[in-house]
């Protein structure tokens, strides 16, 4: 768990934390430089069952539901903040949609980041998921992000990436695949910001659009020259489009 700006003093009492959750096969150092930019928010951000450093306490067919309540477990034995605002990220952003369908009245607002109330995945990128997780990967994020920043981001990103969170993958894509809380969204009943980039080729604006016209107290901002790692393409933008919407 990255725990960034946690005791952070002057801020506002009504300033709710903020737990981010990141997306499939990533772990929560996807983050950082974002909630660097935070710095004044308490921020915190985790790693998923079998990710990063956290041990795997989920089925090898994990659902979006299953992580969402082992998340719920994680802030309730190990931040123990009240009524957190959820971020998440692809995968993160469905078992932060789960979150606030199963366990809403224990948060204050969700913030999602290039996803969808329903995440399909090809059925060759699940084959290539399983059978050569590290080979997706690569696949995966020269997808992920916007053609010009391909040369500079993705040689970075694949450096920071953790094999045993690579091996993940499959579940993690298999989850996404399961995953449709489309006829649900409406249910939503917290303050919700949505980000997406306007070239993203994974969870293309469309799925934000959706989302944003059906979940009632929801805000759609579209991010220029960004794809699906909005928040590493375009960091100061999504930093701003957070702080306003705070």
């Amino acid at each position: 768990m990255i725990r960034e700006n946690a005791d952070v003093k002057g801020v506002d009492a009504m300033t709710r934390p903020i737990i981010f959750l990141h997306g499939s096969g990533d772990t929560a150092a996807i983050w950082k430089p974002l909630l660097e930019q935070l710095a004044a928010y308490p921020t915190y951000a985790i790693d998923l069952p079998g990710h990063g450093k956290r041990p795997d306490t989920l089925p090898a067919t994990a659902t979006v539901e299953e992580y969402a309540e082992a998340v719920a477990r994680i802030i309730a034995e190990e931040i123990g903040t009240e009524r957190p605002i959820i971020a998440g990220h692809s995968l993160g952003g469905a078992i932060a949609l789960m979150l606030a369908l199963t366990h809403g009245e224990a948060l204050s607002g969700l913030i999602l980041c290039g996803t969808g109330g329903r995440l399909r995945v090809h059925p060759s990128l699940l084959e290539a998921a399983h059978e050569n997780p590290e080979a997706c990967k690569l696949q995966l994020t020269r997808l992920a992000v916007a053609p010009q920043h391909e040369e500079q981001l993705v040689p970075r990103l694949l450096q920071e990436s953790d094999p045993g969170s690579v091996r993940m993958l499959y579940r993690d894509l298999l989850a996404c695949d399961h995953f449709d809380v489309m006829s649900r969204l409406a249910e939503i009943r917290l303050p919700t910001l949505i980000l997406t980039g306007q070239e993203d080729r994974l969870t293309p604006p469309k799925y934000a659009q959706y989302m944003q016209q059906q979940i009632p107290d929801s805000s759609l901002h579209l991010l220029s020259e960004a794809g699906h790692y909005l928040m590493r393409e375009q960091t100061a933008a999504c930093r701003q489009a957070i702080e306003a919407w705070l």
